[in-house]
């Protein structure tokens, strides 16, 4: 038995804490999305294909930045699904946030963690502390909040697929603990490879290039805000059980709004986050905090390795 919440060796910093501030800079990252898939740099784009096509030059960039950080090529079974929903991902999340307030669409992916809750519980046998279920009530309470509002008068299809973004962000989570014993590195290189391959035919076919400066945005796009972030997810999810690792994201809607303001507040398309996003938001935070901050001690079995 390993007390989650203290250090299981003689360093400074145990791994369990290292994971946990992988993750967290991964949100961290993550939540700058909005900044990218928003700059009025790509509404020339049209709407119906500019979902696509950002998550294909996303994908690109972050494969072009990972590839030189991968140490083995490995082979499995198991990395068929994973590249199949991290692509799914990709697309749904994105097509969502170009029909829906880029808000709205996070929001609507971090229904995330209930799933992967209960799909780390009963498949890895990751069983909840009573602190993760704080953070779960909290969390969904605040969630149910932001959306209740946000759906008011939202496009139906932007709905749809951020719902589904949802899902397959879910068993993204889930696939890389599955294979933790994996080169991080891989598996997020080929992630991001397969979704340029697979959204490949839809750029040769509306035939829209970047242009001018939209080359650097999407290298930003790609490189720091998705790939490398990735990356550090990956490797920290190793030491992190999923529904952890899934609660400590939540950073990323957090944030999200926040950047938005600060980069595009002065855009005319620019709509500021609802009251009853400030108060689910609050109620996401604090149940972060009661989740790492209680008192209360707590011991869980250490995580069964998957597979």
């Amino acid at each position: 038995m390993l007390s989650a919440d203290s250090a299981t060796d003689s360093t400074y910093l145990s791994p369990l804490w290292r994971g946990r501030l992988l993750i967290i800079a991964a949100a961290l990252m993550w939540s700058t999305s909005g900044f990218f898939a928003k700059a009025p740099i790509f509404d020339q784009w049209p709407a119906e294909s500019r979902g696509l096509l950002l998550a294909f030059w996303r994908a690109f960039f972050a494969a072009l930045i990972l590839v030189v950080m991968v140490r083995k090529v490995q082979w499995t079974w198991k990395l068929i699904p994973m590249v199949s929903t991290f692509a799914l991902m990709n697309w749904t999340y994105l097509t969502g946030m170009v029909y829906c307030e880029s808000t709205l669409a996070i929001w609507l992916q971090y229904t995330a963690p209930a799933w992967v809750f209960l799909i780390s519980w009963f498949w890895f046998g990751e069983r909840p502390v009573r602190r993760d279920w704080v953070l779960l009530v909290f969390a969904s309470v605040g969630v149910l909040i932001i959306l209740r509002a946000e759906l008011f008068g939202a496009s139906l299809i932007g709905v749809r697929y951020g719902l589904a973004s949802g899902v397959f962000f879910a068993g993204v989570v889930v696939m890389l603990r599955w294979l933790k014993d994996y080169d991080a590195a891989w598996l997020v290189f080929l992630n991001h490879a397969v979704t340029a391959v697979v959204l490949a035919p839809v750029l040769i076919q509306t035939n829209i290039y970047p242009t001018g400066n939209q080359w650097i945005y999407l290298a930003g796009f790609g490189m720091l805000q998705i790939g490398i972030p990735y990356l550090l997810f990956a490797r920290g999810v190793s030491a992190v059980s999923s529904h952890e690792a899934s609660g400590l994201t939540l950073l990323e809607p957090l944030l999200v709004p926040v950047w938005v303001f600060v980069a595009w507040h002065q855009s005319p398309e620019y709509t500021p986050p609802a009251l009853t996003t400030i108060v689910g938001g609050g109620l996401i935070l604090t149940g972060l905090l009661l989740r790492y901050l209680g008192k209360t001690a707590e011991r869980q079995s250490e995580p069964a390795k998957a597979g």
